[in-house]
Formats: structure tokens, sequence, C-alpha cells
């Protein structure tokens, strides 16, 4: 059975790239890693791939959630093993591309099953003063990992610990994963990435990243309310287009958050564990790494017939 080979790495590392030229070798399904591609309309801020390109490489797990629905790392999963099962079925490889290390995480090894809370536990845990500080008590060892800001994940640390008893952290250390599917793993990179995220951002507002923006805020969907909108530079360009600030220091804090943003992406990568640090510009490597993954491309057929 050929393995599935996972193209991660930081934003902007030229991952998309890599998958498109095996694709044209090998003719893998492809699947989407990126927590943000799933949105229908967040298109230029997220790097999609234009229609004609999705038309020619389709990628499952792109436009797939309007912004303000759900989606999460055991939903990619599912969605995810249903692609593998697939291309299982018609003999083909699958190619895993993007940069959401949990995602990753949770295709690769599962997650530790802990029980949910009801509407007003969680109503309880929000209205307190400082959950950050609270999370510090009950849960040192994941506070620290976590910056005081990520409320999503304090309030579920705080939540699995008033259901059972036991410290997050602690259930995540006693998990013994059992791998779910064989894998080869290579996280792309490259020294120039933070020049190419400053370069990035202007070309994205000469497409028409603003434009977009204002589409999605007149939809309804707004950083206050829609989870996607307030990731990197759509909750600054929303800031902008209401008057907190000018175009250009909207422009500056989406570099300086992006570059912060790839130096997480690493983190998260090197916490899953089993990945392969490569240049993103060693072609020859990556092709070889889907060699071991998949055997030789197919021939091609001959023009002669």
């Amino acid at each position: 059975m050929k393995k599935i080979l996972i193209l991660g790495g930081p934003t902007s590392a030229g991952k998309t790239a890599a998958a498109l030229a095996l694709a044209d070798e090998w003719n893998p399904r492809i699947v989407s890693a990126d927590a943000m591609q799933v949105y229908r309309g967040m298109d230029i801020g997220t790097g999609k791939l234009t229609p004609e390109l999705l038309d020619r490489y389709p990628h499952a797990g792109i436009d797939i959630r309007n912004p303000g629905e759900e989606f999460n790392a055991v939903d990619f999963a599912a969605l995810a093993d249903q692609e593998i099962a697939q291309a299982k079925e018609q003999g083909r490889p699958v190619v895993v591309v993007g940069g959401t290390g949990l995602y990753f995480r949770a295709l690769l090894e599962g997650f530790v099953e802990a029980p949910s809370g009801g509407v007003a536990l969680r109503e309880e845990l929000e209205a307190l003063e400082s959950p950050h500080e609270e999370l510090q008590r009950v849960d040192p060892v994941l506070a620290k990992r976590l910056h005081p800001n990520d409320k999503v994940r304090i309030l579920r640390g705080l939540e699995v610990h008033r259901l059972t008893g036991t410290p997050l952290s602690q259930l995540h250390e006693d998990h013994q994963p059992e791998p779910r599917h064989e894998a080869i793993c290579l996280s792309l990179d490259r020294p120039d990435l933070d020049e190419r995220i400053d370069r990035r951002v202007h070309e994205m507002i000469e497409e028409g990243y603003l434009a977009e923006v204002e589409k999605l805020l007149e939809a309804g969907f707004h950083p206050k309310t829609t989870k996607p909108m307030r990731s990197l530079g759509y909750r600054h360009l929303s800031d902008h287009l209401e008057g907190a600030f000018g175009l250009d220091e909207a422009v500056r804090r989406t570099q300086r958050d992006t570059r912060k943003f790839a130096r997480r992406q690493r983190k998260m990568i090197r916490h899953v564990g089993g990945f392969q640090s490569v240049s993103a510009t060693d072609l020859a490597q990556i092709r070889d790494a889907a060699v071991s993954a998949w055997g030789e491309p197919p021939a091609k057929p001959s023009r002669d017939g």
C-alpha cells in the first residue's frame, strides 16, 4: 500500500508549488491541510489557487464551509480519511499539503478523548475574570504553553479539568497514539521566508485583498462575531475599513503577524514529530520522497502512440 505524503511547513514557503509539481507526474488526490482555505469567499487572503488551477488540480478541503460555520481538526481528519480510502480504491497516491500542525496531528495520531460540557459550563468559564490565571492554577503545564489571549484552548483546558479533575496536559502526556496512517512527512521551509511574506502581502493587496475583506464585512462576517475574520490580515484590514488606522498600518500589522504565525507553524509541526526538514527549493529531494512513498511515476504515453 502506498504511503501518504505530507508537505507541511510555514506559510509562503512554497508547499503548494511543490505539490503541483508532483501532481503533474503522479496525479495524486490532493488534500488541503489549511485551516483557512476551507472557507468560501476567503480567497486572496488565504493564498488559494485560482479557480482555473483548482479545476486542473482539485483539492479536497477547499471551499467547503461558509466563514460562520465550524470546521476543526477532527472534521479535517474525517475528510482526509475519506479521501485516503477513495484513493486506495482508485489506486492513486495522496498528498496532504498545508501548514496547520493540529490537522497533521489529528490525521496521524488522533486526539485524547476528553468529555465536553454543556452551554452552562462554557458560559460559567467564559465569565471568569482571568481564565488564563485559573488555568495556571489547575493546569500550569498547559497554561505555560498557551498565550493568555488563546481563549479557545484555555477554556477547553478548564472545561476538561472541571469535568474530569485531571489536567488536560496530563491526559495528553498519558495518551499513547497509534499511527493512523503510514506517511512520509516533509516540513518545507526557506531562509528568505520573512522577505517572501512581506512581498506576498503587498501582492495580495494588489490582487484585491481589501475588496475581498469589504465584501465579507458587507455579507455580515465581522471579526467580533466570525472567528475566521479574526485571522491575520482579515482582522487588520477590517479595522482599517472601519477607520481605526490607515492602509499602510494595516499592511504593516499583517506582515508582522504573518511572520509570527510562520514561527508558530514551525513550532507546532515540530511537536507533531516525524517531519523531516527540507528546503522548499530542493525539488529533487521532495521528488525522492514521493518516489519513496508512491514508487516511480507512471510512464506517460508516447507521442508516437
